[in-house]
C-alpha cells in the first residue's frame, strides 16, 4: 500500500489540486480545534501556574502524537497522497516553528513576563495565529490559481529567506526597536505593572492596557512574519487548503508546550538556523522547478527529516565538546 501511495504522490502534476474536501470536513475539524482549545484553557490551565519541564514534555508529546495520528484520518478520508502531503507539511511547519519559539523567549524575557502568566499570553497568541494562518492560506492558494507566475515569486522569496535564515544571528533580535511596540505605546495607555492575567484594566474610570496585551501583540506580529515564510513553503508541497491548514494547525497547537520545553535550549542548537535555511532553500528550489519536475512528496519528507536530524546531532556534539573543553580548562587552572 505504501508503494502505491508514494507512486501516486510522485505522479501528481499539482500536488493537492485534485483533493476534494467536503464542507462537513471543514466544520468537523474546526469543531475539533475549538474543543481542544477550550479544554486546554478551562480544564488544564484554568489557574495560572508555572509550567514545569515534566508538564511541558508530556504536553508536547501529546500534541506531536495527535498531529502525527491525524495523518491516519487524512488517509482514511482523502487517501494516501493527501496523508503524505499532510505529514510533509506538518514536519515543515513544526521545524520552522522552532525559530519562532526562540523569538518568543526573547520577547517574554524582554518584558519580564512572570512564568505563571506565560501560558495565557501564548494561548491567545496561538488562537490568533490560527485565524491569521487560515487567511494567509486561502490568499496564497488563490494567488497561485489566479496568477501562475506567483509560483516563481514564492519560490524566489523562499530561496532568499533561506539565505537570510541561515546567516542571521538570534542575538540580533531587539523587541524595543519594533515599530509595532512603539506605535502601541503612543496610542494606547499601558500600565507599568502586570495585573494578573488581565489584558485590560480600569483605573480611575480610565481603561488601560497591561504589558501582557503588548506582549500578545508582539507574539502575533512575529507569527505574521514567520507565516510569510512557512505558508509558501507548505504550498510547495500541496495546494489543498485543507491539508495546509490542518498541518499548520496541529503544528501551531503544540508550540506553547514546545516553548516551555525548548526555551532554554537555544544555545545548544547553535546550527539550527543553518538547518532551517537548507530546508527553506530546498522547498524554494522545489517550487521554482515544479513546472519541469515535480519532486515526490516522500523525498521532500525524507530530506527535511535528515536535515533536521543532522542539524540537531551536530549542534549537540559541538555543545558537548565546548562544555568538555571548558571543564578541562577549569580543571587545569590553578
Amino acid at each position: 500500500m505504501l508503494t502505491s501511495v508514494l507512486a501516486s504522490a510522485s505522479s501528481d502534476e499539482v500536488p493537492g489540486a485534485d483533493i476534494h474536501v467536503d464542507a462537513w470536513m471543514w466544520f468537523a475539524f474546526l469543531g475539533l480545534i475549538a474543543v481542544l482549545l477550550l479544554a486546554d484553557l478551562f480544564l488544564f490551565h484554568k489557574e495560572a501556574h508555572e509550567i514545569s519541564m515534566r508538564e511541558a514534555a508530556i504536553t508536547s508529546a501529546f500534541w506531536v502524537l495527535l498531529g502525527v495520528s491525524f495523518s491516519l484520518v487524512i488517509w482514511a478520508l482523502l487517501g494516501g497522497p493527501a496523508a503524505s502531503q499532510y505529514l510533509t507539511g506538518y514536519v515543515i511547519e513544526k521545524s520552522l516553528s522552532v525559530d519562532n519559539v526562540f523569538v518568543w523567549a526573547v520577547i517574554l524575557s524582554y518584558f519580564a513576563v512572570p512564568k505563571a502568566y506565560q501560558h495565557r499570553v501564548l494561548y491567545w497568541g496561538v488562537f490568533g495565529a490560527l485565524v491569521l494562518r487560515l487567511i494567509f492560506i486561502f490568499a496564497g492558494v488563490a494567488l497561485l490559481e489566479a496568477f501562475s507566475w506567483m509560483l516563481y515569486v514564492f519560490g524566489a522569496f523562499l530561496v532568499f529567506t533561506a539565505w537570510r535564515v541561515a546567516t542571521h544571528d538570534n542575538e540580533e533580535i531587539h523587541p524595543e526597536r519594533n515599530p509595532v511596540l512603539k506605535l502601541m505605546r503612543r496610542i494606547i495607555p499601558v500600565t507599568s505593572e502586570y495585573h494578573g492575567q488581565k489584558f485590560w484594566v480600569r483605573i480611575d474610570a480610565r481603561r488601560f492596557a497591561t504589558p501582557l496585551l503588548v506582549v500578545l501583540v508582539m507574539v502575533e506580529v512575529t507569527d505574521v512574519v514567520f507565516a510569510v515564510d512557512s505558508i509558501p513553503a507548505i504550498l510547495a508541497v500541496t495546494r489543498s487548503e485543507f491539508i495546509v491548514f490542518t498541518s499548520n494547525a496541529f503544528a501551531i497547537l503544540g508550540l506553547r508546550a514546545l516553548y516551555f520545553l525548548l526555551a532554554g535550549a537555544q544555545s545548544k542548537l547553535r546550527y539550527l538556523n543553518i538547518g532551517l535555511g537548507i530546508i527553506l532553500g530546498y522547498v524554494g528550489i522545489k517550487m521554482l522547478i515544479s513546472e519541469w519536475y515535480h519532486m515526490p512528496t516522500f523525498i521532500s519528507l525524507a530530506v527535511i527529516a535528515v536535515v533536521l536530524a543532522i542539524t540537531v546531532i551536530v549542534s549537540l556534539r559541538a555543545d558537548a565538546r565546548e562544555h568538555s573543553g571548558d571543564a578541562a580548562n577549569e580543571g587545569g587552572s590553578p
